[in-house]
């Protein structure tokens, strides 16, 4: 074979598209090469979306030839920056959860564990995110127009719904492994798709048009009836599909479907994908096997992972809606809600409820043999409280994986430079088993060493202050603190709380108190298009930004950049760069989280509450190295049960707080912002805030201004970030899969 050099010869520089292109053309024929991961036992990993992020510097490091094409880059006068700029962002996911499944992914590639994804392909993704009179507007995100990784297959299969029937056409994207090997996602598409459904403004679309739009957009708008008539179709011909290709492959090297769960897993992320399990059971039904024994066989085949307590996400649909889009499935899902009851079950575990509404995690995890939540605290809380039921059921079904990141893409591809200062100080062997990092608490002391440790992180944030003026015009202050909260704008996450922070620091700076050092906070999140109080806050930060920005005073000490359309990739400048970890969740409410691992492992300290995964991290660290505040899990279910919580009574307790949520309606913010929007935000916080902000904000206050003068101690707080550094190593994604294959999955490590 040729060498890489001589695969991207040209007898002239090439233009840089010219060599992109060659790039990727020697890139798909390694990949073409390389052969399946192959075993006994095998996992189909089901979720609505996977965030795989950019591919192509992740398919050169994997392929082992990262250098050398770096190399030849170099020698035609071009960056890697500037290759890896020319390709688009797979649009097929949007937050955590979808980028914990392209992790999982990963990490199974890469250790030789036999896993495919299962998803669908997504014309325009979520939506692009463009802000316009400083609020959020929805585009389409035009993904594969440019797409070079994601190829049709020969594989299709037929979906039937109650008065039409579709076809389901098979993509595939390779995922490269160690050892020459490879898996896949395979995204299913709708044949005969009509693009020219959406309208030329915005992401509106005809939504009844079920045979030309079912995978025009991830979730689509389920504000109204006709949407969510679409997301159940789309999560029926998502499962449909699968359930066809699992049984189909499975029958190519099998004879005997009695046996499919010995060689096969399902794992089933979060609801969405649940309507697998009676689409399994009815085409073992096809094949000639009685329902009690297919109940037998798919039950012993399904695993679910939980990612959240919140009602709205845990979903039921009436069994109405089901008979309309799906009818064929209704007579299962009733026989499977009878025997629930004939077993004597409890009522609040029944699948079909009074209101004849059909619950997906009830049905999960009757008819699955595992549920697992994604942190050690969320599993608890599911143990004792909202699974209570089904613990005391099926106390056996019940495992805890805490969640994982891709080191590879979070850590050594996005700091290069961090990793290089590690291979320095312990070696490589980090890389295979990243509990070497620990090796890194030897040097928390070394004063040297933590010098070069913050001269690091200026590298990044300069690198991260070049990118965003180029992306986005704005010049922010390289020699500040970074302050930083990435992830979906919802309430829970309390976006408005760092917020009602930044109003009050303004008005301290009016007042002549000044910080210490300049500060730039950071913001990346979308809000889902029918989320209004979720946009509200968008359009508050967005205010903000610009009432600070002129103001002469209050901007020389204070920035606010709210990052348009954050994606992986912007991810993945920003999480170097970071300084302070914003996980402020309301406790008991964020499951685990991811972003607090990524930024945990580049360096940043963590501010936070105990809530999801940041219990582990504080305990991975230790106390001095993590900034933790606010009321516990426990009292926050406490004040849910017992209706005790009134945001106005902390508001007229407090003139600190007073001031802060006031002046969203000041007269200054309604030079800038839309009355009606901060008119309702200000009323949502005061006479609701259902995620209590208002609950913690002066906890917040009081440790935010702690970790912001700690800054100030500069070989102290290099420690804290090699602390966090060294201890991260078990939220790598590989340990994760590793707990998934001893515990849940029963298979064996590729390598």
């Amino acid at each position: 074979m040729k060498s890489i050099k001589e695969l991207l010869h040209f007898d002239q520089t090439p233009n840089l598209n010219e060599l992109y292109q060659k790039i990727i053309a020697v890139t798909q024929q390694k990949l073409t090469a390389l052969k399946p991961i192959s075993s006994e036992r095998k996992v189909y990993y089901i979720s609505s979306e996977f965030l795989m992020g950019k591919m192509l510097g992740s398919h050169l490091r994997q392929l082992d030839v990262y250098d050398e094409v770096k190399e030849i880059v170099t020698h035609y006068g071009y960056t890697m920056q500037d290759v890896l700029d020319c390709e688009v962002e797979p649009a097929l996911g949007n937050g955590g959860l979808g980028r914990l499944a392209a992790c999982y992914l990963d990490s199974c590639a890469a250790q030789g564990i036999a896993m495919e994804g299962i998803s669908l392909r997504y014309h325009f993704g979520l939506f692009r995110q463009v802000f316009q009179a400083r609020k959020q507007m929805e585009q389409p995100d035009r993904w594969l127009d440019r797409d070079v990784w994601v190829h049709k297959s020969d594989v299709s299969y037929p979906i039937s719904f109650a008065n039409t029937c579709v076809t389901a056409q098979m993509y595939e994207m390779c995922i490269p492994g160690s050892d020459g090997k490879k898996t896949a996602l395979h995204l299913f598409d709708l044949e005969g798709l009509d693009e020219a459904l959406v309208e030329t403004s915005g992401i509106g679309f005809n939504q009844r048009d079920i045979v030309h739009n079912l995978t025009l957009f991830l979730y689509p708008d389920d504000s109204s009836e006709d949407g969510r008539y679409l997301r159940l179709y789309q999560q029926y011909f998502m499962v449909s599909a699968a359930a066809q290709y699992i049984i189909d492959t499975y029958k190519q090297t099998h004879k005997d479907l009695y046996h499919m769960a010995d060689h096969i897993v399902i794992q089933i992320n979060d609801t969405h994908p649940s309507l697998i399990i009676p689409e399994c059971i009815r085409l073992l039904m096809q094949e000639g096997i009685r329902m009690k024994e297919a109940i037998d066989i798919v039950s012993s085949m399904c695993a679910y992972t939980n990612h959240t307590i919140l009602a709205e996400a845990l979903e039921t649909w009436p069994l109405a809606y089901i008979q309309r889009v799906a009818p064929q499935l209704v007579n299962i899902i009733q026989a499977l809600d009878a025997i629930v009851t004939a077993q004597g079950k409890p009522q609040a575990t029944r699948i079909i409820d009074s209101r004849n509404h059909v619950h997906m995690a009830h049905m999960d995890i009757h008819y699955g043999f595992s549920v697992n939540g994604v942190a050690a605290l969320h599993t608890e809380i599911l143990k004792r409280s909202e699974l209570r039921d089904f613990y005391q059921l099926y106390p056996q079904k019940f495992h805890n994986v805490t969640n994982g990141i891709s080191f590879r893409r979070f850590l050594y591809g996005c700091n290069p430079e961090l990793t290089a200062w590690i291979e320095q100080k312990i070696g490589t062997g980090f890389y295979e088993n990243s509990a070497e990092l620990k090796k890194l608490n030897a040097y928390l002391d070394d004063e040297e060493s933590l010098r070069q440790l913050l001269a690091i992180k200026q590298i990044k944030k300069k690198q991260f202050v070049q990118m965003i003026k180029q992306a986005q015009g704005m010049d922010l202050c390289e020699n500040a603190v970074f302050d930083v909260q990435i992830k979906r704008l919802h309430e829970y996450k309390r976006q408005q709380m760092n917020a009602l922070y930044i109003i009050h620091q303004y008005l301290d700076i009016q007042d002549g108190k000044k910080p210490l050092r300049p500060i730039v906070y950071l913001f990346g999140a979308k809000a889902a298009p029918a989320y209004t109080i979720a946009k509200d806050i968008i359009h508050l930060l967005l205010c903000l930004q610009d009432v600070i920005h002129d103001d002469p005073i209050a901007s020389k000490y204070i920035q606010i950049c709210f990052v348009e359309n954050y994606n992986v990739t912007l991810g993945e400048w920003m999480i170097p760069a970071a300084d302070l970890s914003e996980q402020i969740s309301l406790a008991s409410k964020e499951a685990s989280g991811t972003g607090n691992m990524k930024l945990m492992a580049n360096g940043a300290v963590t501010i936070g509450t105990l809530d999801g995964a940041n219990v582990e991290i504080a305990d991975a660290v230790g106390k001095d190295a993590v900034y933790i505040f606010g009321e516990s899990s426990e009292q926050v279910i406490m004040h849910y049960q017992n209706h005790d919580y009134c945001a106005k009574d902390y508001y007229d307790e407090d003139r600190w707080i007073q001031e802060a949520v006031d002046f969203i309606i000041s007269d200054v913010m309604m030079r800038y912002g839309d009355e009606s929007c901060l008119k309702r935000l200000h009323h949502e916080i005061l006479s609701k805030d259902w995620f209590m902000t208002l609950l913690d904000v002066k906890s917040y206050r009081l440790c935010k201004d702690q970790a912001l003068r700690d800054y100030e101690e500069r070989m102290e707080w290099a420690r804290k970030m090699l602390k966090n550094i060294a201890n991260c190593s078990y939220f790598n994604a590989d340990r994760a899969v590793k707990d998934y294959c001893k515990n849940i999955w029963k298979i064996k490590e590729g390598k």
